[in-house]
C-alpha cells in the first residue's frame, strides 16, 4: 500500500514539474516574442501585410519545422532570427539551446 501511495505521488510531482516547465517555456516565448530585435516579432508579424505567426500555428498552416526553418535560416524579407532569439535575457538565463527558445516561442504562439 505505501509503495502504490508512493508510486502515486511520485506520478503526481512529475505531472505537475512538466506543467511547471510548459509554464516556464511558455513565458520565456512570450519574452522572445516581445523582445527579439530589441522591438519584438509583433512589429513586424501583428501587422496585416505579414504572416499572423499565431493565426497560422492555430490553423496547422505552418508546422513547427517549417516555422523552426525560418528562423534559422530566414526566408524572402525575414531575416534569420536565431542570434536574436538568443540574446534575449530570459532565454539566456535560463540557459536554453536554440530548439529549446524555438519550441517556447512555438508553445506561445499555440495558445
Amino acid at each position: 500500500m505505501k509503495k502504490s501511495f508512493g508510486l502515486l505521488v511520485g506520478a503526481a510531482l512529475l505531472a505537475l514539474s512538466g506543467q511547471v516547465a510548459a509554464n516556464e517555456a511558455e513565458e520565456i516565448g512570450a519574452k522572445i516574442y516581445e523582445r527579439a530585435f530589441g522591438r519584438g516579432c509583433g512589429a513586424c508579424h501583428d501587422i496585416a501585410s505579414n504572416p499572423q505567426l499565431a493565426a497560422l500555428i492555430k490553423a496547422g498552416k505552418l508546422p513547427k519545422d517549417q516555422f523552426a526553418s525560418v528562423l534559422k535560416n530566414g526566408k524572402n524579407g525575414m531575416p534569420k532570427a536565431t542570434a536574436a532569439i538568443m540574446e534575449v535575457g530570459p532565454v539566456k538565463k535560463a540557459g536554453y539551446t536554440e530548439d529549446q527558445a524555438i519550441d517556447a516561442i512555438y508553445e506561445y504562439l499555440k495558445k
